[in-house]
């Protein structure tokens, strides 16, 4: 049956047979051995490799990229399910956020919704609701130690910013190379640039050059 024909969600239940046939006895050694711990290098690099795909508009990278995306949702799923004191399914995770879109979206499943259209506004109402569900201390917890130094300085200048904390922001980098790396993470966030992902342009095209040059015959 081709993907065209298949019943929405067909694939999905596809999915999750293979994984239980692989996790299961007689199944594959290398997929029966894993933790949520030892799958945790794979999910970053197929998120990784899913913004690629994205930011060098490769249309079937794309598709091949977020199935292996999925298949590591699918594969912690599964190993969750295993767990003896506090198991969960696949299922269990899609109603959990499915039930957060809508407690974070009042403003389109409310019974008296009012969208206002201002969006910065709705980032507010979906940080005070976070906040609220995560009896979190700061605007700033939550934010994984493990992003990026730049991605992380963004979402921290971002929530701050939003939190009314903008006067704490620095606009100028006078001192060190970190405030000048800083300022320019605040200045990529004021005109809606994402740093990670410029920074990861402008590396490939110093990749692109340095290729090139290598290709080229050694001058005389």
């Amino acid at each position: 049956m081709s993907a065209a024909a298949q019943r929405p969600g067909e694939g999905v239940r596809a999915l999750v047979e293979v994984m239980d046939r692989l996790r299961s006895p007689g199944g594959c050694p290398w997929d029966a051995a894993q933790t949520h711990a030892s799958l945790v290098p794979y999910a970053i690099e197929e998120a990784y490799e899913v913004a690629e795909a994205v930011e060098t508009d490769d249309r079937a990278g794309l598709r091949e990229e977020l199935g292996d995306l999925l298949l590591q949702v699918v594969f912690h799923a599964r190993v969750a399910q295993e767990d003896a004191d506090d198991p969960f399914d696949l299922d269990d995770v899609a109603a959990e956020v499915t039930a957060k879109l809508v407690r974070r979206h009042p403003h389109v499943f409310a019974d008296d919704a009012e969208h206002t259209g201002d969006l910065e506004d709705l980032h507010v109402q979906w940080d005070r609701i976070k906040a609220h569900e995560k009896q979190r201390a700061s605007v700033l917890d939550g934010i994984p130690l493990a992003l990026g130094a730049l991605g992380r300085a963004q979402k921290v200048v971002s929530r701050a910013q939003r939190a009314g904390r903008g006067d704490l922001v620095p606009r100028r980098g006078d001192g060190s190379l970190g405030e000048r790396l800083l300022a320019l993470v605040v200045e990529a966030h004021e005109t809606g640039v994402d740093t990670e992902q410029e920074l990861r342009a402008a590396t490939r095209e110093l990749e692109a050059r340095v290729r090139d040059a290598e290709t080229r015959p050694p001058e005389e």
